[in-house]
């Protein structure tokens, strides 16, 4: 039996081995917290943000967007590119101890267990900015330990690693402001349409407000939620002496000027080109969605940044004041068939869908080109071949269907040749030469020239009845423009991995020759007319100074405007989604925007006349016989033809024929294409436009 002397010294080793115990275990422990902060600090973060994020380069090589999964709208800036009212309101009611702690703020924490305990329940958190970082870059909001623990792991990592400015601009550039706008910069521009860095006092506390609940306190779905939240940010950056009692009140009674909701954002450049280019990356391509994503991949691309501009303005400005009215523009390079430049539409924020690529929209009148090169290269036909422009019955199918076209507003002008027919679009004419060469000809050549939708083999095919897409028009038209040569459609020139590895590149060829260049020139001839005295065109003429080719189109739903220089070939599409009728007024808004563009696309660009092939000849008519004309003709025109197909016979309507012609007036003596009259006829022509 022990003796109580002995309890003493048995209660002293027992509080010795507890404390060599505690000793051992704090040891362990600080050796534990080293070894864990050497692994954190040795350990490398998930890359953030842009770093795996892979980007869209423009032909220049410049960044023009990132690709995301979740159709965020960012555009990161500088903390320096902050307004330092936006910095302190932020700090002020999300981490007024922001710089001072080490990414957690103990004393809040405890607080807030304190009052959460006392509310039976959660209501208040304690998150620092880059806890809220750290959850926003790699983590879900789900409500778990897991998901705890690894937040605070990031965020002991993150405070390692980046400086407290560099968290902060992170943050800045990473948070959600509602209405699918992430990041300051982009939520400045959506709300009040002025950059970040220049907030004022009101912007900035209204705007600080929102992340806490960006559907709650939107001012755009709750107003007066979002003062309530604004006048407590102001109280809080009184309180912590940003600013004065009296400066809080005057902001917040200052009346904010928000942009109406759902406006064009302007922070996000070419985004339905950005989509089309990811639709090729994934569907195409086979590259994942994920590698796209999240590989760091550079998708260097054949868009012009300045010709986008140039879209996007002329866009704006043609559809200014339309309502629920679309558009579509889409251009594209016919000596290379790289895509320079695409409008999907009005509004990309309010709808994302990209009309440029719509197989539903009927090209009208704007389809009669591909009809009238099927004629002109089969020599079927010529410049001057005539039909009677007056109201016909056609038969078809074995005289078992029957077609009766109308012309616009009933007016028809008897007798035209080609030329008349295609500057006043006259429908008559286009049906007679559709039944002469073979609707299953023009049906073919539509779809040597990159028209992938199906036509239908019938009349109304000349008067473009059967759907197709603006970028379908603008690659056919740029065979005409191409000189008969059709070149792949190309948006994308290669593909790098993160470590600038190539993963795809472009193929290069020479193009399918779709027809001989003589046509395409002789066509092109033709449509120039359009833009002159008498064409649908001639209205938005003395906008563009340079030679130009095209034609108009209208339908019941649709208006459009196809047409090319040398240097490029466009597609500009004007309707409404659910097939609604147009007034003319709105189906009129193409030419406008056509020309507007072409002229500030081109702006940099001198004047190019449409190069002169071989196998082409210019001959003086009378325009009356449609036969060579002679001196005793009073009026003399020149035109185009291809070799051998020119008339030759005399005019002998005015006179004694061709011992009367002139130089140049017979076929021996046939003023050739190149003739130095023609070109300075051509450019004095286009100087006085």
């Amino acid at each position: 039996m022990p003796r109580d002397s002995d309890k003493p010294k048995a209660k002293k080793h027992r509080f010795r081995g507890l404390f060599r115990l505690l000793a051992v275990m704090t040891v362990l422990l600080l050796l534990a917290s080293g070894a864990l902060i050497g692994y954190l600090y040795q350990k490398d973060l998930p890359p953030i943000g842009d770093d795996i994020r892979s980007k869209l380069l423009d032909s220049r090589g410049n960044v023009l967007a990132t690709f995301t999964n979740d159709g965020r709208s960012r555009d990161p800036v500088k903390l320096e590119e902050i307004s330092p009212l936006l910095i302190q309101a932020t700090l002020a009611v999300e981490d007024r101890k922001f710089y001072d702690h080490s990414g957690f703020d103990l004393k809040g924490m405890a607080r807030a267990v304190l009052v959460n305990l006392e509310a039976g329940k959660r209501t208040q958190g304690a998150s620092t900015l880059t806890q809220q970082l750290a959850r926003n870059l790699y983590l879900t909001h789900e409500k778990t330990w897991t998901r705890k623990a690894k937040e605070a792991l990031y965020t002991m990592q993150l405070e390692m690693k980046f400086s407290k400015d560099e968290i902060l601009n992170m943050y800045l550039n990473e948070i959600y402001y509602g209405h699918g706008a992430y990041g300051i910069e982009a939520a400045a521009r959506m709300y009040f349409g002025k950059a970040a860095a220049d907030l004022d006092l009101a912007e900035s506390a209204m705007l600080a407000g929102i992340p806490k609940g960006p559907t709650y306190y939107s001012p755009y779905t709750h107003m007066e939620n979002a003062k309530k939240r604004q006048g407590i940010i102001l109280s809080a950056m009184a309180n912590v002496g940003d600013i004065t009692d009296a400066e809080a009140q005057t902001a917040a009674r200052e009346g904010l000027k928000f942009k109406p909701q759902g406006q064009k954002d302007t922070t996000v450049a070419a985004p339905y080109f950005r989509d089309y280019v990811r639709s090729l990356v994934i569907d195409t391509l086979h590259i994942s969605s994920d590698e796209l994503d999240q590989g760091g991949l550079k998708v260097y691309t054949t868009l012009d940044s300045d010709m986008q501009q140039a879209a996007e303005d002329a866009v704006d400005k043609g559809m200014d004041g339309s309502s629920e009215l679309e558009t579509a523009l889409v251009s594209i390079d016919p000596r290379t068939g790289y895509i320079k430049a695409m409008v999907g539409g009005t509004n990309y924020r309010t709808n994302p869908f990209n009309h440029a690529l719509a197989t539903t929209r009927q090209p009208g009148s704007s389809f009669k080109p591909i009809m009238y090169l099927t004629a002109l290269s089969s020599k079927t036909m010529t410049g001057l071949s005539v039909f009677n422009s007056q109201p016909t019955l056609f038969h078809y199918d074995n005289n078992r269907k029957t077609y009766q076209p109308r012309n616009f507003g009933d007016k028809y002008l008897g007798e035209i040749n080609m030329r008349q027919a295609i500057a006043a679009s006259d429908n008559i004419y286009a049906v007679n030469t559709i039944m002469k060469v073979g609707a299953d000809k023009v049906a073919e050549m539509a779809a040597n020239m990159g028209i992938d939708s199906p036509l239908q083999s019938v009349p109304s095919l000349a008067l473009g009845t059967s759907p197709v897409s603006p970028l379908e028009m603008a690659s056919a038209f740029a065979v005409i423009g191409g000189g008969g040569v059709k070149l792949p459609v190309t948006a994308i020139l290669k593909i790098t991995d993160s470590k600038g590895n190539l993963l795809y590149e472009a193929p290069q060829g020479q193009g399918q020759k779709v027809v001989e260049p003589a046509a395409a020139y002789v066509l092109t001839r033709l449509m120039e007319g359009v833009f002159e005295s008498g064409g649908t065109g001639n209205r938005v003429a003395s906008v563009i100074k340079r030679p130009v080719a095209g034609k108009t189109g209208t339908t019941d739903t649709d208006g459009w405007m196809v047409g090319f220089t040398p240097e490029l070939s466009t597609a500009v599409w004007v309707g409404y989604d659910k097939g609604r009728e147009i007034a003319t007024s709105d189906g009129r808004r193409a030419a406008p925007i056509f020309a507007e563009f072409t002229e500030k696309a081109l702006a940099n660009v001198p004047p190019k006349t449409f190069p002169i092939p071989d196998g082409v000849v210019s001959v003086y008519i009378n325009p009356q016989s449609g036969k060579l004309a002679t001196a005793a003709c009073p009026e003399k025109e020149l035109e185009t033809f291809i070799s051998g197909t020119e008339p030759t016979e005399y005019c002998d309507q005015h006179g004694a024929g061709e011992d009367t012609a002139p130089s140049g007036g017979s076929k021996d003596n046939a003023v050739p294409a190149k003739d130095e009259h023609s070109l300075w006829s051509d450019i004095k022509r286009w100087w006085m436009n």
